[in-house]
């Protein structure tokens, strides 16, 4: 049996574990699964003589009014194993007093990449992610950071992020880990019965058909986006929030080119469970596959 991480809570404790290694850093908001494991296990073929640093924080700042923060599934126990099985050697649990003291009124916007999609739908949530994933960053000074390309639209606002200002730390995306059904691995599945997560597989199902759409020649953006709107309309208690194919720019066109970081996107509403995935637009593309 693996030995579980050692555990920090704060940033004085952190600094002093990771002083003079290079480090590899995946941030999760706990409840770690399969998909969590893979990025950990990315982070350690990324150092393997340095530390790999796993943080555990519900991030209340991204959350919005009337959402799931107060039912998120926590359970730290869980974390430490799972994080310890896949190669993790520090968990850094701050509560919310450490990463957000009193007073603290500073917020990280990153415009463009995240204002359409889920930045529609969830009004400040992009501004919550880029103020905790840049405080992240700032007290692990990770050499390289893993994101799990299932959330696609987040892994476009922090590389701009990142970019724009200039920190220090190369971002790695990680392939969405799915299920024998094909359903996206996410700890918001838990809400979901064995049944119900089966019927939420048809989101995969209505991405691959707008993959053989393209696959077969057709470069509309809305015929495609049709494809996949006809399978998910086979499910009754669905409701659909959008299904679009963006650029690398998370940008929509009336004709798709053929830039391998093109993507389709979904979101939508299944048994009171609001979930997402996305796939490369090309299937074949290299390096991107969903």
């Amino acid at each position: 049996m693996t030995a579980p991480p050692r555990v920090e809570t704060t940033p004085d404790g952190l600094r002093a574990r990771l002083a003079g290694r290079r480090v590899a850093f995946v941030p999760t908001m706990g409840y770690l699964h399969e998909g969590h494991a893979t990025l950990i296990r990315a982070a350690r073929a990324a150092v393997p003589d340095g530390l790999v640093v796993v943080s555990v924080f519900v991030n209340p700042l991204q959350f919005g009014v009337n959402e799931d923060l107060s039912r998120y599934p926590r359970d730290l126990e869980r974390d430490l194993g799972v994080a310890g099985e896949a190669g993790a050697d520090v968990l850094f649990h701050p509560d919310v007093a450490t990463m957000y003291p009193d007073g603290f009124s500073t917020r990280v916007s990153v415009s463009g990449v995240s204002d359409s999609l889920d930045g529609a739908a969830r009004p400040g949530h992009f501004t919550g992610v880029a103020t905790i994933v840049l405080k992240l960053l700032n007290l692990v000074r990770p050499d390289v950071a893993l994101f799990g390309e299932k959330d696609w639209q987040q892994l476009a606002v922090i590389r701009r992020m990142v970019r724009d200002l200039n920190v220090p730390v190369e971002v790695r995306g990680v392939p969405t880990v799915r299920a024998d059904s094909g359903l996206a691995l996410s700890s918001r599945n838990t809400y979901l019965d064995a049944g119900q997560q089966a019927r939420a597989a048809v989101l995969s199902s209505a991405l691959r058909a707008v993959q053989a759409a393209y696959r077969s020649g057709e470069r509309q953006r809305e015929v495609l986006e049709a494809a996949g709107r006809a399978v998910l309309s086979r499910e009754e208690a669905l409701t659909l929030e959008y299904l679009t194919v963006v650029g690398g720019d998370m940008q929509e066109r009336e004709m798709v080119d053929n830039d391998p970081m093109n993507r389709v996107l979904v979101a939508a509403r299944l048994f009171g469970v609001r979930l997402i995935d996305n796939m490369p637009l090309d299937s074949t593309a290299a390096g991107t596959a969903g």
